[in-house]
């Protein structure tokens, strides 16, 4: 397959704005780079799909998602507003999950997966729940996964919260999940050891999963002193900060994603550094619950690893950067804060360095022969000079996801002139909002 006429930005190491540019596709794989006119004379034979103009980047990964909520929108939970970021999980999360069936858990994936395809995010970490549908919840989302064509790492989230049984069964399908990807790999599957929160696991459960993902070759992917309530139950537990009391039950190491990370003290970030943990950063949904910031430019200059999720939000990561670049800016007072060349940095470089430990062999966030051919076309038309050093500021301050037109991802199409191919979006919409009505009811 031949890509032809595009504006072709390669982002990576070495960032080229190839103008008139053509992208070959072998398999899953690009295969050369080129401008059209020499592409087509070397593979007059191939089939081509004309980007007419259009602007042709990597597509988007996510590194912390929640697919199960997403038949929360729209829904008005009853009494009164949340007033601090615990009431946000008691009044809403923990009552929404605890309803969902596995038929919900299946369709709360397909919603965000259209949602991903159409906002040209093609590979998510994925951090699940559903404390009465717990087993066997992984494949169910795995099979959605499949028939989207994405790819996306799953984990399910244990906690302590829905008592001992419940813990047992979330480890059990961690360990399950994970042993059947080892058994039988998927290009589009990975997964990782899913803990919920230090503020809901006891120090046995989190003994419990260390010893659980020992021979598992894994790490572990939860949140971690996203409020301030994590803090202060750490305190009150352990006499340790979160990361602290995290890194003494082994759960840090260089395959664990640590998300939010916002109440951190410098200690901390030299725990993160040193042990190699990721943490994930998430500023829509931290400006959503009044949680703070995260201190990203300090962990970076602490040497913690970086990336970019979204916590459940839209899977549209051009409005997350967006998000990043003007809230950072904001929270400090100083207009210097997170250029938009970092923001760039986490969103593509980080996140694909992050999906690494998940696809190895998969190179992703950059187009270059030998990269999984995973791109998007942008019908944008800059009223400005576009470079491939000014790019990032034409991300923030220009072009929106609703430019998308195209999603492809290991060289099929899933989207094409704005009409999604894999996914049956009106059906997968009715049925969804069947669903949502009566886990509203069940949950109201």
């Amino acid at each position: 397959m031949l890509i032809t006429n595009a504006r072709v930005a390669t982002l990576g190491a070495d960032p080229r704005l190839i103008e008139d540019g053509a992208i070959l596709i072998r398999d899953r794989h690009i295969d050369a780079i080129d401008t059209t006119a020499a592409l087509i004379a070397a593979h007059p034979e191939e089939r081509r799909l004309d980007a007419e103009g259009q602007l042709a980047l990597p597509a988007l990964l996510c590194a912390h998602t929640h697919f199960y909520g997403a038949l929360a929108q729209g829904w008005s939970y009853p009494g009164p507003a949340a007033s601090r970021f615990s009431e946000v999980l008691e009044r809403l999360w923990w009552r929404l999950d605890t309803h969902l069936t596995l038929e919900d858990v299946r369709y709360s994936a397909l919603v965000c997966l259209v949602d991903a395809i159409r906002h040209g995010t093609t590979t998510l970490i994925d951090h699940h729940a559903s404390p009465n549908a717990i087993d066997g919840s992984l494949d169910v989302i795995a099979e959605a996964v499949k028939a989207a064509g994405v790819r996306a790492a799953l984990a399910y989230e244990v906690t302590d919260r829905g008592g001992p049984e419940r813990a047992r069964a979330g480890l059990m399908e961690n360990s399950r999940f994970l042993r059947r990807l080892q058994r039988d790999p998927h290009p589009q599957l990975g997964a990782s050891f899913g803990l919920h929160a230090s503020l809901t696991l006891s120090d046995a459960t989190l003994e419990d999963a260390v010893a659980a993902g020992a021979d598992l070759n894994t790490g572990f992917h939860l949140h971690g002193a996203e409020g301030v309530e994590d803090v202060e139950d750490s305190l009150a537990k352990s006499g340790l900060r979160v990361v602290e009391r995290l890194h003494k039950a082994g759960v840090l190491g260089p395959r664990t994603i640590l998300a939010h990370a916002v109440h951190v003290d410098s200690h901390e970030m030299e725990v993160l550094a040193q042990t190699g943990t990721w943490v994930t950063h998430q500023p829509r949904s931290n400006m959503n619950n009044a949680v703070g910031f995260s201190p990203v430019e300090k962990l970076l200059d602490h040497g913690v690893k970086v990336a970019l999720g979204n916590d459940g939000f839209s899977n549209n990561m051009f409005a997350e950067m967006k998000a990043a670049y003007l809230g950072h800016k904001l929270v400090r007072r100083d207009p210097r804060a997170m250029p938009a060349n970092v923001v760039l940095g986490l969103a593509f470089d980080a996140n694909a360095e992050l999906a690494r430990l998940f696809w190895p062999q998969q190179q992703l966030g950059v187009l270059t022969p030998g990269a999984e051919a995973d791109l998007v076309l942008l019908d944008y038309l800059p009223p400005t000079p576009l470079t491939a050093g000014n790019l990032p500021w034409h991300m923030i301050f220009g072009y929106e996801a609703s430019a998308i037109t195209a999603t492809i991802s290991a060289g099929k199409v899933l989207m094409w002139n704005r009409r999604l191919l894999t996914l049956d979006e009106l059906a997968i919409k009715a049925r969804a909002r069947e669903l949502a009505r009566d886990l509203w009811a069940r949950a109201g």
